[in-house]
């Protein structure tokens, strides 16, 4: 009975609130965007057919086996190896003070699964020694180019510079997909993922910049192309650009929160002088600045003015990074959408940032439009522990996004957008199905997976995207990002969605 019941309110929620969305003019339709997970070795987006791009950082290790040895797996002594200007070792094996042999390097990827089975090409620059194991079979290896074959076994695949010779050190490695050998330097992108990003309108880049405690201060320590992987740094500006530019994608992305003015300005100059003209470019001081789990939150806490209250202390950090591409982009603003991000359960902490930022230095507003259980809903999911199912999720769900998560984006669009007049923009969103505590493992788990995979989630997905289009105004973005829950751990869904409204004036 009580699938029935949920079932029917949904329904007449729609029905008594919303037109249809099939029924919506298109100028009124969510068109959608994707945020990028960041570059990883273990994860499962694989943008690049260059996968070189996205191995682990260089692990040091013995060159011969020691029985017994401590350093035969990472002897973490990376930094007594000389690297040139993008990382490769200028010469191994190396001796190294400490260490029980001379040292060689390794790389991993460590979710084959994720990953095109079949023949990858490796191919490098210079004199020296490189070995695959793993899931990767050699099959032929001649100076500057080995094939193996990648079939999935243990999950994980590794690379080995066994030798690098001084003077002419292997360099420039590049270990490519099947079937892109000839095709690499015109087309660096994967046709998968290519496609998977084909229904969505705009590219949001916060994980691909590492914008969460981020590093980078000035500018020639930004992540570069030619650097040997991107799991470092990040992913470089100009590969932002070129895919937005072929995609026609609008871009959204966030300034290192450490940035020197002669870093933020070169960057504004960057995305001014090579992003499409016809494109839109949303750009944000750092992430959730007001998220205490973040490093930029106590940076801007410890380093701004100890005689102004937090949040108020936050603002001169956004402003003048903002400052700074508005003077860049002077000439430009039409294509530029300065945003402010503040937190979407706690208005006063949007308020007191927002309403004291200087009139007319920003553009719109950004909270996160995430749905998640009431108080009552996880009481209720934890009194029924293992018997929970997918179904109470969702009841429970939609409880919590209308006692909740309705009521946030209201006040926040009451007491800012109409106050102020600007557009709302969600930054994220979508459920945030948790257990409680957070990331814990709990019996009612496997409920919180179920839920994810049943169509009732679909449903709940359209009411709530009606129910925000309530607060369109003018050009706002709808950000939308799907937090999926495996057992023992918390991943954020890879290519998880985020819509982007670009309608105007839309009378529902």
């Amino acid at each position: 009975m009580k699938n029935f019941i949920f079932s029917f309110s949904l329904l007449a929620f729609l029905f008594l609130s919303h037109q249809s969305f099939a029924q919506l003019p298109d100028s009124c339709k969510l068109q959608i965007g994707a945020n990028l997970a960041g570059p990883a070795d273990w994860g499962s987006e694989w943008p690049f057919v260059d996968v070189m791009k996205y191995s682990r950082t260089w692990i040091t290790h013995n060159s011969e086996w020691v029985t017994g040895g401590i350093n035969d797996w990472d002897s973490q002594v990376l930094d007594q190896i000389p690297l040139d200007e993008n990382g490769y070792p200028l010469e191994l094996p190396l001796d190294v003070p400490g260490t029980e042999t001379s040292q060689i390097v390794r790389t991993v990827w460590a979710n084959t699964e994720s990953m095109k089975e079949g023949i990858y090409v490796a191919l490098y620059d210079g004199e020296g020694e490189i070995n695959f194991w793993g899931d990767a079979t050699v099959l032929n290896s001649e100076p500057g180019r080995i094939e193996f074959e990648l079939a999935y076994f243990d999950d994980l695949f590794a690379m080995e510079i066994l030798e690098s010779k001084e003077g002419n050190h292997i360099r420039n490695i590049r270990v490519l997909m099947p079937g892109t050998e000839a095709t690499y330097k015109d087309n660096p992108w994967s046709e998968e993922w290519i496609e998977k990003l084909e229904p969505f309108q705009a590219l949001r880049f916060m994980d691909w910049g590492y914008t969460n405690g981020s590093e980078l201060v000035n500018w020639g320590n930004r992540a570069k192309v030619n650097d040997y992987t991107y799991t470092q740094k990040g992913i470089p500006y100009e590969w932002m650009i070129e895919i937005s530019n072929h995609r026609q994608s609008d871009a959204w992305i966030c300034i290192p929160h450490q940035a020197d003015e002669e870093f933020i300005r070169n960057m504004a100059e960057l995305f001014r002088d090579n992003l499409d003209p016809n494109l839109k470019l949303y750009v944000e001081y750092s992430n959730e600045v007001w998220n205490w789990i973040f490093a930029q939150t106590h940076y801007c806490n410890d380093n701004g003015d100890q005689n102004v209250p937090w949040p108020e202390r936050t603002v001169p950090f956004i402003q003048n990074a903002l400052n700074f591409w508005s003077e860049e982009w002077s000439g430009h603003e039409d294509r530029m959408v300065r945003v402010v991000g503040v937190q979407l359960s706690w208005q006063d902490v949007s308020n007191r940032i927002v309403f004291n930022m200087e009139t007319g230095s920003f553009d719109a507003f950004s909270p996160a439009a995430y749905f998640h259980f009431s108080e009552d809903g996880i009481a209720a999911i934890e009194g029924l522990g293992e018997d929970a199912t997918d179904d109470d999720v969702l009841f429970w769900a939609r409880d919590g996004m209308l006692e909740n998560a309705y009521e946030w984006v209201k006040a926040q669009h009451e007491e800012i957008a109409m106050e102020l007049d600007i557009p709302m923009i969600y930054y994220e969103g979508g459920q945030h199905l948790t257990p409680h505590p957070f990331g814990s493992d709990q019996p009612y788990n496997d409920a919180l997976v179920a839920a994810q995979f049943h169509p009732g989630m679909y449903d709940l997905y359209n009411e709530w995207y009606d129910s925000l289009r309530v607060f369109i105004k003018n050009e706002p973005a709808l950000l939308v990002k799907f937090f999926i829950y495996r057992p023992n751990e918390w991943k954020v869904w890879n290519l998880g969605t985020f819509a982007k409204s670009i309608y105007t004036k839309c009378t529902l």
